[in-house]
């Protein structure tokens, strides 16, 4: 470990942020980092547990706490507190590819189960990983890292997002040849066209694609894969050895009410691309959505919805209103009961904190307009059966709203039922857990496809998993970890 008594002499001190009304004049990052000799000292607030539970278990079990790729946060935060930064990147990607994106966008559930969080003081792990790598970055130490020997076998990995990425990465570095087939201009997924450019700026994904393009990943933009339009499935099936689904879980879910035909209601990610699209130059292509000088409520209180929020008021929105079908968490949670998993307990974003208005244990009933456009949300207050309490029924003024309730399953529409894979009860491709395989032959699925709506660090998880099974299945062996 680092400071034997560093976590009984240093407080924690994370990083800040920049004003509200400076940030939302643009759509860029706005997290202040610490600098070094600050990060040296959180470093060493690592107590280097007995058993730290910040690693992860192991298991894809729903609810595993610590960090699902199962970083050796101690290690690199030893690394850290000694000065060895080099070395604390390399033990860092040995177990993540893309610590930038989960040192920017991820919830960092490592941090809940940190020993020190018992007392509300866990150690600074997401900026420290942040830091790491962006660090890594800027001295030159992430190079690409070819394959020293080519197996022959051509891969296809369908899908452009972390899960694919991560994927991608991992077999090319056993000596494939991958091809990575992406529907939209330029690969993400729903890093680059779903998370906002003030959570994470898109040159941060193309610094990496250039390191995997280095290290022979071949990418194939603009191509559908079974889209009516796109590339057949059954050709991209033939013209590989092996086939990786890594789409994400993309079809929405809706809210069937009366008055949802009225214009002005949008799905989310309808929206949230329009605004990445702007900022990365690309273009929109649909009718834009825009929440400039309207009155907005997001219906949906998850990360999606605070997106929304963070947007709208970027573009500016009258008001924004976020209501949330659940009752409100408790402010703190009981760390006797929840630690170290992920707890049950009041969290407030950064776009939250902007200036939105939240409710919680709101149902929505239906819908009212004018001239065929959206004006009035008509909602009630509803008990923890989700049932309406009579006499609490109220209004809200609405020019603009967006669903942000979540996802269901992948889309089902030219890919899958070209393919012809079997499903889960959950409407997501079967596949097992041990070998990733779905039930055709050589094809393999991971991340939201497979497990359904989840994290960008269970994505990387997933993707890393795939690519041992593929490796396993064409070579008869594999020293990919797992």
């Amino acid at each position: 470990m680092g400071k034997v008594t560093g976590f009984l002499e240093i407080e924690r001190h994370d990083r800040k942020y920049a004003p509200v009304a400076e940030r939302l004049k643009n759509f860029q990052e706005f997290v202040v980092p610490l600098s070094e000799k600050e990060l040296r000292d959180q470093a060493a607030r690592c107590m280097n547990c007995g058993i730290p539970f910040c690693h992860g278990t192991g298991s894809a079990a729903p609810g595993t706490p610590g960090c699902p790729v199962n970083n050796q946060i101690p290690d690199w935060n030893d690394l850290i507190y000694n000065g060895n930064w080099e070395e604390a990147a390399r033990n860092l990607h040995s177990t993540n590819n893309f610590p930038e994106f989960t040192g920017r966008i991820c919830p960092a559930p490592c941090e809940a189960s940190c020993t020190l969080n018992i007392d509300d003081n866990p150690v600074t792990i997401k900026t420290i990983e942040c830091a790491i790598v962006d660090k890594a970055f800027e001295q030159g130490w992430i190079k690409p890292e070819p394959a020293a020997v080519k197996t022959g076998k051509k891969i296809a990995v369908v899908g452009a997002g972390p899960a694919g990425l991560a994927c991608a990465q991992q077999l090319a570095r056993a000596g494939h040849d991958v091809h990575v087939y992406e529907k939209h201009a330029k690969a993400g997924g729903l890093l680059r066209y779903g998370i906002p450019d003030f959570k994470m700026e898109k040159d941060i994904i193309d610094r990496r694609i250039g390191q995997m393009e280095g290290e022979g990943i071949t990418f194939h933009y603009g191509v559908h894969v079974g889209g009516a339009d796109g590339l057949d499935a059954k050709t991209l099936l033939k013209d590989h050895d092996a086939v990786a689904l890594t789409g994400g879980a993309e079809a929405p879910r809706d809210l069937p009410i009366p008055g949802r035909d009225l214009t002005g209601i949008h799905y989310a990610m309808d929206f949230l691309p329009q605004q990445n699209r702007r900022v990365g130059n690309e273009p929109v292509n649909a009718t834009e959505i825009l929440a400039t000088g309207k009155h907005v409520v997001v219906i949906g209180g998850g990360d999606t919805g605070s997106d929304c929020i963070g947007t709208s008021l970027r573009q500016g929105a009258a008001s924004v209103t976020q209501l949330e079908i659940m009752a409100a968490p408790p402010e703190r949670e009981n760390k006797a009961l929840t630690w170290p998993n992920w707890p049950l307990k009041m969290r407030t974003s950064s776009s939250q904190a902007e200036g939105a208005v939240r409710e919680f244990a709101v149902l929505t009933q239906k819908f009212e307009g004018e001239n065929g456009a959206v004006k009035t949300l008509h909602c009630v207050r509803v008990d923890g059966q989700f049932k309406p309490i009579p006499g609490t029924e109220f209004a809200l003024s609405a020019d603009l709203v967006l669903l942000a309730m979540g996802f269901v399953h992948p889309v089902h529409e030219g890919l899958l039922k070209s393919l012809g894979v079997d499903l889960d009860p959950r409407g997501n491709v079967k596949a097992n857990l041990t070998d990733y395989q779905t039930s055709l032959p050589k094809v393999f699925a991971a991340g939201d496809m497979r497990r359904g709506q989840s994290l960008v660090v269970w994505a990387i998880r997933e993707g890393r998993l795939c690519a041992q099974a593929v490796d396993k299945f064409l070579m008869g062996k594999t020293e990919l970890p797992r």
